[in-house]
């Protein structure tokens, strides 16, 4: 499925069961929310995905997301959809990911480390330091940071992605740039 075509919205609700009455003027209304949500939030949650995986995977990943928006319809805040996304989109990357991984139980490694080292979101960037501190810290630090830097969300959109308050999510926020700090700092005293 093209999420860049101009019928992704009429692609995508094809696969998802209409309800009885589909032609009332209230599902109208949410096929036209649709529409425009899919308009407006597409090529973000292709970028979302080309900058996290390959590339072939980041519009049927970005299309994975908005069934999920379609058939979630009524639990997406109106006045944040972009954050909720987003988040959505982490949970479709991850699902995705473990499809492809078969680790059997007692081989699971006990920190992220052998998943960064072939991660296509450190891969992306060109500085080696800055590689080996991104790879240093946890795993939800380097999610905040890069949702924060890379999908320019802040304050409340960067909250209603991770799923928290606003004032958790500049705590975060501020922690996870101040392990960054150290980190940098720790692989620059040589």
């Amino acid at each position: 499925m093209r999420i860049a075509s101009a019928t992704a919205a009429a692609d995508v609700t094809e696969g998802v069961a209409m309800p009885e009455g589909a032609d009332s003027p209230v599902m109208s209304a949410d096929v036209e929310w649709f529409t425009a949500i899919v308009r407006e939030h597409s090529t973000a949650l292709v970028r979302y995905f080309a900058r996290r995986g390959p590339r072939q995977d980041a519009e049927d990943l970005a299309a994975d997301v908005f069934v999920t928006a379609w058939r979630r319809r009524d639990d997406v805040p109106r006045e944040a959809v972009l954050p909720w996304l987003y988040r959505t989109a982490g949970f479709t990357l991850a699902n995705h990911r473990r499809k492809h991984i078969d680790l059997p139980v007692d081989e699971v490694p006990e920190a992220g480390a052998v998943r960064v080292a072939d991660d296509p979101e450190l891969s992306a960037l060109f500085d080696a330091e800055l590689r080996g501190a991104l790879a240093s810290v946890g795993e939800r630090d380097r999610q905040i940071l890069l949702l924060h830097a890379w999908e320019g969300l802040d304050g409340a959109e960067l909250a209603e992605a991770l799923g928290i308050s606003r004032s958790g999510a500049d705590a975060a926020l501020s922690r996870a740039r101040k392990r960054l700090r150290e980190a940098w700092g720790e692989r620059m005293s040589f």
